[in-house]
């Protein structure tokens, strides 16, 4: 495992803020603000997929992406690790509705030793212990 600088964001914590979330909002911006200071926010495909419903044009995404913003791909390591804590999910009895992007997301922090901020932290800290949650 490589050890990088930055936060892997999830999805839910970005839409919150472009939502204005009613519930979430305050601790949304707080914790994406605290991950800015620290270094920037990374970010995949997989969050992209998620948050694009929300714009109508790639460049209104682009532009409202955090400042310090990086896309990466998804390491490789980190599909076959989401792949596995997956299908362990599955065996244990886990929803069909809950499939692959959480798992997807949380292995890129895993892989790349870099923390997590999600505000739903269950699956992973079951599935993916070791990661570095930033959450509620």
């Amino acid at each position: 495992m490589s050890i990088r600088a930055g936060t892997i964001v999830d999805s839910s914590v970005l839409l919150d803020v472009f939502t204005e979330d009613v519930r979430w909002l305050s601790w949304s911006e707080a914790a994406l603000g605290e991950a800015l200071a620290r270094g920037p926010v990374i970010l995949n495909a997989v969050v992209l997929a998620e948050i694009a419903p929300r714009f109508s044009r790639i460049e209104a995404l682009d532009a409202a992406l955090p400042p310090r913003s990086i896309v990466e791909e998804l390491p490789r390591a980190a599909a076959f690790l989401a792949g596995h804590a997956h299908a362990d999910y599955r065996r244990a009895g886990g929803k069909r509705t809950q499939i692959l992007p959480d798992f997807l997301i949380a292995s890129h922090a895993a892989v790349s030793g870099r923390p997590l901020l999600t505000r739903d932290p269950r699956r992973v800290s079951t599935y993916l212990p070791g990661v570095e949650l930033i959450s509620p």
